[in-house]
């Protein structure tokens, strides 16, 4: 395949993803802002924070309000990540490898790109935000089932999925990390009702909230939850089921090619690390060390993804 379609097809579906996830980060930081009756420009810089926005954010606004992230990380055409951004990059790239996709696959996105470009035409009122996060979430949804339902599983298929999981890997990462050093207002409250309130937020921000329950007979706690997000297999945004979908796609690769390339040992050994281990010699070796080497692996797996299969983009 030509480096310009595989990277199409990878960019097309990390911008996907990444418009799904900053719906999620700030439903998430409304969430939690409404059981705070003060600081709440805490809460907000640690949404923009996770989003790794900090340096464009600041070079615009000089408060984290609601306003001004919500509309930053949604509507702002000078970030590149934002919602509005990524799903018209995610619309360019489609149309550039059009014959690559099926007609579902392309008219979900185009549709997409239509419906999102309406709905976030002017500023978003505190009132209309769960239904437009709702919408954004929807229309990644209904891409994502195109592509299962009506695609190969062919190498233009494995491209996809990488893009999704790299994306959401760094993500989850991201969300976890931010929750554990950027979100209490005091290490005293680790464990208390309040505490319990934020996490409880913080898995329905990566829609586990339900699937938890099923899973987990303990109450919420962090270790728990930190668990269930890091090392579950059974939860697709965990760290550990990202890695070994990205392991997966990566040999569905190798095979088609009949060429083993570096980017397959990079995501092998990042998948390594998580195999086997329990949270709590996790959390004992430094769950934050832990957790801002996996963003630097995944990092650095893209990057390499990018040249073993000479992306343009």
């Amino acid at each position: 395949m030509l480096g310009k379609t595989a990277g199409g097809l990878y960019w097309m579906f990390r911008g996907l993803e990444r418009a799904e996830n900053n719906a999620r980060l700030i439903e998430a930081g409304f969430r939690i802002a409404l059981t705070r009756s003060t600081n709440t420009e805490t809460e907000w810089k640690s949404v923009i924070i996770t989003s790794a926005a900090q340096q464009g954010f600041t070079a615009k606004h000089s408060e984290f309000n609601s306003t001004n992230v919500i509309d930053y990380l949604l509507r702002d055409t000078d970030n590149p990540s934002s919602v509005l951004s990524v799903v018209k990059q995610a619309r360019d790239n489609a149309r550039l490898v059009r014959t690559a996709l099926t007609t579902e696959v392309w008219s979900a996105v185009n549709e997409t790109w239509m419906l999102i470009t309406e709905l976030l035409k002017n500023p978003i009122a505190d009132t209309d935000l769960p239904e437009v996060l709702s919408i954004i979430r929807q229309q990644s949804a209904l891409v994502r089932g195109a592509l299962h339902g009506t695609m190969l599983r062919n190498d233009i298929y494995d491209f996809c999925r990488l893009g999704t999981f790299i994306e959401r890997m760094d993500s989850t990462a991201r969300i976890i990390d931010v929750k554990y050093y950027t979100l209490l207002p005091s290490p005293s409250l680790v464990g208390s009702r309040m505490d319990n309130v934020q996490w409880e937020t913080l898995l329905r921000s990566v829609s586990a909230h339900r699937s938890y329950r099923w899973a987990v007979e303990d109450d919420y706690t962090a270790t728990n939850i930190a668990n269930f997000l890091v090392l579950d297999r059974r939860m697709p945004r965990s760290l550990a089921f990202c890695a070994g979908q990205i392991v997966e796609n990566l040999d569905y690769l190798s095979e088609e090619y009949n060429d083993r390339r570096p980017s397959l040992d990079m995501a092998e050994r990042m998948a390594a690390r998580l195999k086997g281990r329990d949270i709590h010699s996790i959390i004992e070796e430094g769950l934050h060390d832990v957790l801002g080497t996996i963003i630097s692996d995944v990092a650095a797996l893209g990057a390499q993804i990018e040249k073993d299969y000479r992306f343009i983009h």
